[in-house]
Formats: structure tokens, sequence, C-alpha cells
């Protein structure tokens, strides 16, 4: 554990990543293959389980240091992280700790999850009297559930690369599926991570995915990239990336590597042959009596995402499918050094002779010319989806977002955006735990008295520059109304163009509406606050929405 906390926080104190990469190069040198197997799994993205109630962290720290919970809320409302404060409050250490990261894991950690409040508030007092407190920081986020770390996985992957001598692609090949919380790191499993690579390792697969290839954002003119004939045009759909891989069985793996099989049996079912793996997106889609062929709004795949009991009834009315991008594989070969023309006519080949609703493949754009393009591309809202990709002709299937074996670009539609009022602000974590950085926003509407009032209608902490962030938490600070815990009620001053992909009804919204992926465009300094927009301009976008 005092090695990962010292990774952790070399890693938290610098921005520069070749001080990042030095210090996972140094981290996995030296650690036990037990140890290592956990910070891979952390550190590349993996979510460790709460195993206690934020509630009890709290009283149990209050007790342990002796404090009143005043002084307690006082402290953590000043420094804005839990595990922050918690490591600051406890008395120094009696003894030193020498346990590994993977026994604190495995044997002190898990059994707290479901244990008796004695049982934990005992365990807790042990543990604390063991740390210091950079490892007392680290155990409540790691017990909290709340581990965040600036690491990709991508410089996670340089690292395993450099110190095993092994090509980075083929880390991120093996490393796919890692963070899935259904599979438990161990130090065998690290030594294969990093082991040279065997002649029969594709044979071992099994159902593990490839590594997804990730478009670039276009945002010059596309004719910039030459000829349009060069180039493969699909509609962009706003759903699920994923893989449905068939080798003995039969996989759905997200792009954010949570093994879904189970949420999808539709897709696991389909009747691909042995030996094949296709890239695609899942959406639910409509096609029957009255309702046009097309994909639903993400908010009904979002059910399906949620949803773990799938009743006939529910699989009936929201059905998915998959939009095939690419194959991948067919008859155990790996196809990803193709062309992509020649994936292209193999997947179409594929979907033909599997005549499957499920498995529908994406279609191709056609166009004269990229001004034609752009023109069918004004279409993308009435058609339900957020712009086009743009896949050169020539282009293998890479690893992450790469230039390097070829290019695809995601021509997106411009964002819905609105200008609202900042009305409330909450503090951030690790480094931004003492500014304001998460926000709330409004937008005006009748109060039923003839007046006007604010209605909140998203939360947006992402789209300012480290400067505009200091210039608003200063801000947030001067016009302080209220405090509720973390959270500060501001006067109204402030107005920020709110970008947004996607907007739908919500009950459970004051506001009557979601926005999806909200996020700030810039702040609005030549705008007062009333002039900000409306509720109804809002429900106006909703309408035009509806009605795509």
């Amino acid at each position: 554990m005092r090695e990962f906390a010292r990774l952790y926080a070399e890693l938290d104190e610098t921005t520069a990543t070749n001080r990042k990469l030095e210090a996972l190069k140094a981290y996995f040198s030296s650690a036990a293959p037990e140890n290592a197997a956990w910070a891979v799994y952390f550190l590349a993205g993996g979510k460790p389980r709460q195993a206690i109630p934020v509630k009890l962290l709290r009283q149990y720290a209050t007790e342990y240091a002796m404090l009143d919970e005043w002084l307690f809320d006082e402290s953590y409302h000043a420094v804005g992280d839990l595990a922050e404060t918690i490591a600051h409050i406890l008395p120094e250490p009696k003894h030193r700790s020498d346990v590994g990261l993977a026994e604190w894991i495995e044997q002190r950690i898990a059994p707290l999850r479901g244990a008796a409040p004695e049982t934990i508030r005992a365990a807790l007092f042990q543990y604390w009297d063991e740390l210091e407190t950079s490892e007392r920081f680290l155990l409540v986020k790691l017990i909290g559930g709340g581990f965040r770390v600036g690491v990709s996985k991508l410089l996670v992957t340089r690292a395993l690369s450099g110190i095993a001598a092994v090509d980075a692609k083929l880390i991120a090949q093996r490393l796919m599926g890692w963070t899935d919380g259904s599979v438990r790191p161990t130090a065998k499993g690290f030594l294969q991570l990093i082991a040279q690579e065997s002649p029969d390792e594709h044979a071992q697969r099994g159902g593990q995915p490839y590594p997804f290839f990730l478009a670039h954002q276009l945002n010059a003119d596309p004719a910039t990239l030459g000829d349009l004939e060069d180039w493969q045009v699909e509609w962009k759909y706003d759903g699920m990336r994923a893989q449905v891989v068939r080798r003995d069985g039969s996989w759905v793996w997200s792009r954010g590597e949570d093994l879904i099989t189970e949420r999808f049996p539709e897709l696991a079912a389909l009747p691909l042959p042995d030996g094949t793996v296709v890239d695609g997106e899942i959406l639910v889609w409509r096609n029957g009596e009255g309702v046009a062929d097309a994909p639903a709004p993400f908010a009904d795949l979002q059910k399906r995402i949620g949803r773990k009991a799938l009743s006939p009834k529910f699989l009936t009315e929201y059905p998915a499918v998959l939009v095939a991008y690419d194959l991948l594989e067919r008859d155990g070969v790996d196809l990803r050094k193709l062309p992509q023309c020649e994936r292209r006519t193999l997947l179409e080949q594929l979907v033909a002779q599997m005549d499957c609703p499920q498995l529908r493949i994406s279609p191709l754009v056609k166009a004269d010319s990229w001004e034609a393009l752009a023109t069918i591309r004004e279409e993308t809202r009435l058609r339900g989806v957020e712009g086009m990709m743009l896949k050169a002709k020539d282009a293998q299937y890479g690893v992450g977002r790469t230039k390097d074996v070829g290019t695809w670009w995601k021509w997106k539609i411009d964002p819905y955006s609105v200008d609202a009022v900042l009305i409330y602000a909450q503090a951030g974590h690790g480094r931004r735990a003492s500014l304001y950085t998460d926000y709330t926003f409004a937008v005006w509407d009748s109060d039923g008295n003839g007046g006007r009032q604010l209605v909140p209608f998203a939360k947006a902490y992402s789209g300012l520059t480290d400067a505009e962030i200091t210039q608003v938490d200063n801000a947030v600070r001067k016009t302080t109304i209220e405090r509720f815990g973390p959270v500060r009620s501001v006067r109204p001053t402030m107005v920020f163009e709110i970008g947004f992909e996607g907007i739908q009804a919500s009950p459970r919204h004051k506001s009557g509406i979601a926005v999806r992926f909200p996020r700030i465009l810039r702040r609005r300094d030549d705008k007062a606050v009333e002039e900000a927009d409306t509720l109804d301009m809002l429900k106006g976008l909703l309408a035009g929405a509806s009605r795509a």
C-alpha cells in the first residue's frame, strides 16, 4: 500500500506526461506482481466497489479523531474532499504497515462490504493506526469507491510496454477486459500481461475483444482531406459502441470494457460464425406499424443499459440492434491490417449471409462532392444521428485514437446551445478540491405571478481554462448567498453559453427537461443575466428534436 500511495501522490502532483510515465515505470519495475496487477486495474480505469457507506466513514473518523461533528463538517467544507479531510484530522499512527496493495484489497477491504458496523469500526481504527497521511487518503478513496487519478489507460500501456520491451499495441490488446469487475486481477495475469508474445497467443484470446479504434474530431473544412472518393462516409449514431465476439461462446463488450452480454441477450444470440468479431453501435431501433424505421432516442437505450431484469415485454418495447461498422475477425483470423474498404466488403457479405434483423450494416452515405455531402449532413437531426463518420478507405483498424495506420474522423453537427445563469457551485476533486469547478445552470421561466424565476436545467464542469476557473471561483465566493453542505447558492451574476448534444423530456427534473453531455462553451460577459435564455426556448428545441 505504501508504494502505491507514493505513486498515487506522484501522479497527482504533476501534469507532465513524461514525469507520470517515469513514475509508472518505476512502480511497475519494482512492485510485486500481485500488487502490480491491482495497480493496473485501478490506473487503467477499474472502479473500486464501495465497501463502507460514507455516513459510517464520517462517523468513525470523527470518533477516532475525537472531534465534534461540527468541527469535522467545517473541516470538510474547507477541504472539499472527504478522503483528504479524514486523512488530515486523524492523529499520528502508532504502528507502520508493510501490507501490500493486493492483501489490502482482497483480505482487508473486501470483507468489510456488508459487515456489521462494530466490525467496520474496529477494522478502521486498526487500519488508520497503521498508515501515514497519504496512505490513509488512498485507503478512504478505495473504501469509499471514489478512487480517481489523472492518468490515461494509454499512459499505463506505454509504461508497461517500456518495462516489458513489448509492443504497446500488444499490451493494449491484452489489457482489453482487464478492468471488467467480474475478473479479479492476479499475479499470474500481470505476468502474462508483460510477457513476450507467443505464437499461439491469438488462439488463446477466448472472449477477449480488440482495442477499439477511435475517431478524431474534425473541426476543419472536410475538403482539406483530399478527394472524397478516398473516403468511406457513414452516419454517426448516438448509441453505445460495442464489439460482439464469437469464439466458442458469445460475448458483448462495451467500449468502456464492460461485459454487457446479459443486458443484450438478443445480440449475444446473433448466429455469427465461430471466430468472428464485429464492431458496431448498439441502438434501440423502432420499426413497426406507424413507427419510422429509425433509431430511438438515446434515453431508450439508457433504459436497456440500466435494467438488469429483462422481461419479454421489456425486450419487445426496447428492441436492441447492432449497427455494424467493421469486421475485425473472420474464421479466427485477425483482419485489422486489411484496408478499410476490404473489411467493408467482407462485412457486407457477412450481414447479407446472416439476414438477421438484430444485425444491421451501417449504411454508406454517397455524394458527388464535399459540398453535396455537407448538404446531406444538414439532415442529421432529422435522421436521429449526431453527424457523419469519415473513414479513409485504405485505413487499417488501429488501437485507440491514432493516425499511424490510417484515420477516422467524426464530423459532428454543431451542438445545441443556450445562454444560462450560474446559480449553484460545488468544489471539485483532487488538485481542484479547493476551487469551485462544478456548476448548476438555470434559465428563465414564469413564476406564475406575472414575474420570472430561474429554473435549474443542467450541471456542467468542463470547458473552462484554469484561469477562467479561478475567475469564476472568486466570483462564487463573493456572491455566495447560502451554503448547503459543499454546495454554494450564488447571487445570479454570471451568464455562460452551455452546449449539449441531445435534449429530452424528464419528469425527474424541475425544468421537465434533461440534456445530454452538457458542457461550458464560453462565459458571456457581454450578456446581462436578464438576457439569458428561457425554458420556452428549451421546450422549442425539445419539440424540434421530437419531430425529428
